[in-house]
């Protein structure tokens, strides 16, 4: 990561994972139906759009979309499919106030000011501002998802709560493709990381880092053998390894 370049993986059947600027997407098909998972930066958008015709499919074919949680570069282009398209934007109870910005729990231009000095962080912050990474996106009317347990969207995923990087974060579980979204509660690498392979993301980031790591034991908990992450390489191998892995190399 750390270009401008779009890549897109097959992963499985209906399942493609989208690199965009720093930040990755996930597209679900069923039919001529999809699901998004996240939308990358406000800056992502066209490559977003370009990432459905790819897969053949337009942004009308989109029934929800569903944030791991509202930071600008997830949230990115929520609002434009909702508002344009009429595409629901679903997210965890505790995160629906967070995506209309009732508040913002998100790395302050301060915080990467004091950190300006680590390997990587001011290439890193100039990309994230050109993409829109401190840009005013709220969603007008997010929804909480309407019930426990697997969503009735195409790809039928099961929202994981994994609190810590925000409150309301969530990890999305496809149980018969052994296939994990998780969002930045684990990620795989950052243009600001020290190292790739399993991780959390550095602490400036996480808006309860005690919690963060607490939620490595429910990723840990879940059966996958694909981890697609918010952030790096697309990781094959037991999800509950890859857990176990960022959990060692946070302390």
């Amino acid at each position: 990561m750390g270009t401008d370049r779009t890549d897109i993986e097959h992963v499985a059947d209906g399942v493609h994972l989208v690199h965009g600027s720093d930040t990755n997407w996930t597209i679900l098909t069923e039919g001529d139906a999809v699901t998004l998972i996240d939308t990358g930066y406000p800056g992502d958008r066209r490559a977003l759009l370009d990432s459905l015709t790819a897969v053949g499919r337009s942004p009308e074919a989109v029934s929800a979309v569903l944030i791991t949680h509202a930071h600008n570069d997830h949230l990115g282009s929520a609002e434009y499919l909702r508002r344009t398209y009429g595409v629901p934007v679903y997210l965890h109870e505790a995160e629906v106030p967070h995506a209309r910005r009732d508040f913002l729990h998100q790395v302050t231009v301060g915080q990467v000011a004091r950190n300006a000095w680590r390997p990587g962080v001011l290439p890193w912050s100039v990309r994230a501002l050109r993409h829109g990474g401190t840009a005013h996106v709220p969603v007008g009317a997010p929804k909480p998802f309407p019930a426990p347990g697997r969503l009735d969207v195409p790809g039928r995923p099961v929202p994981v709560h994994t609190p810590g990087h925000t409150a309301g974060h969530c990890a999305y579980h496809l149980p018969e493709a052994g296939i994990v979204v998780s969002g930045d509660a684990l990620v795989t690498g950052h243009p600001i990381a020290r190292a790739d392979g399993p991780q959390l993301l550095p602490a400036m980031f996480h808006h309860d880092r005690t919690g963060a790591l607490a939620s490595l034991d429910a990723l840990e908990a879940l059966e996958g053998d694909a981890l697609l992450p918010g952030h790096g390489p697309l990781r094959r191998g037991p999800v509950r390894e890859a857990a176990r892995r960022a959990r060692a190399r946070a302390f």
